[in-house]
């Protein structure tokens, strides 16, 4: 008599195949043989896109032939009425004494004040015919070489200059003209030269009448060096369209405001 098996175990051995009847895809052979699996939506994708495709080029072709059609659209006539004129004179040009753009675009040394009577000449001024070519200009800062190269980006057009020796002062005057293709050039020259007037020594500070933004100090505090006299200094900086006005004045005594300011508003007022 043959052992009875539990319901589990007959179970069990009721889903085993017999060796006689395994399957013979099973093994290395099978595997092998068996091919690749397909990947999902490459087909399906590939004739989405063909059929947009056709539909781009069928709807082109379409436009070609409805357009072709067509007649053409008539252009509108070159010929245009004219208007009538305006009634009344035309106003007249400015007098070239009036119009500041002939003035400034002429002898920039004519604009410069006058040399007081009773006054010489500043020796350094010989030979400069009254104007400062970039190289001369850039001299006068402290740094040449930055300043040349700041000028020149600064479109610097030229400059014109006067100087004269008094009794107990000296005055330097000069005019610095910008061409400003590129940018407002003299705004930025004035306003950094103003700058850096207030990063130095203390000063007293007044607006110059008429000029917008122009300003005259006259520094509290000597300038000393040694083996020279102490020297009081006044300065003066505006600008009118592409020309700026700069004004310097050294004396043995403290500058006067009535005298800086005077010579400030009267240059300003020929440009």
């Amino acid at each position: 008599m043959e052992p009875q098996l539990e319901p589990e175990e007959a179970e069990e051995e009721a889903g085993r195949p017999a060796a006689a009847e395994a399957d013979p895809a099973e093994g290395p052979l099978a595997e092998e043989a068996a091919p690749r699996p397909r990947r999902r939506g490459r087909r399906t994708a590939l004739l989405i896109c063909a059929a947009a495709v056709l539909g781009v080029v069928a709807g082109t072709c379409t436009g070609y032939l409805v357009q072709a059609h067509r007649e053409p659209t008539k252009l509108p006539s070159l010929a245009q009425p004219l208007h009538a004129p305006a009634e009344g004179e035309a106003p007249k040009r400015l007098p070239a004494s009036q119009d500041r753009r002939v003035r400034t675009d002429g002898d920039l040394r004519e604009l410069l004040l006058k040399r007081p009577r009773g006054t010489k000449e500043a020796e350094w001024l010989e030979g400069t015919d009254g104007w400062m070519d970039l190289a001369a200009y850039a001299e006068t800062y402290e740094r040449p070489g930055g300043s040349f190269e700041g000028q020149l980006e600064h479109e610097f057009r030229r400059a014109a200059v006067t100087a004269w020796d008094g009794d107990s002062y000296s005055v330097e005057i000069r005019l610095v003209q910008y061409r400003q293709q590129e940018a407002l050039a003299a705004a930025e020259a004035s306003g950094q030269a103003q700058y850096w007037v207030m990063q130095g020594p203390e000063s007293d500070g007044w607006a110059i009448p008429g000029t917008g933004e122009g300003m005259a100090y006259v520094f509290e505090e000597p300038e000393t060096e040694p083996g020279y006299k102490p020297v009081y200094t006044a300065e003066a900086h505006a600008r009118r369209g592409d020309v700026v006005m700069e004004i310097w004045i050294n004396g043995e005594k403290r500058v006067d405001k009535k005298m800086i300011m005077d010579l400030a508003k009267r240059q300003m007022e020929r440009l």
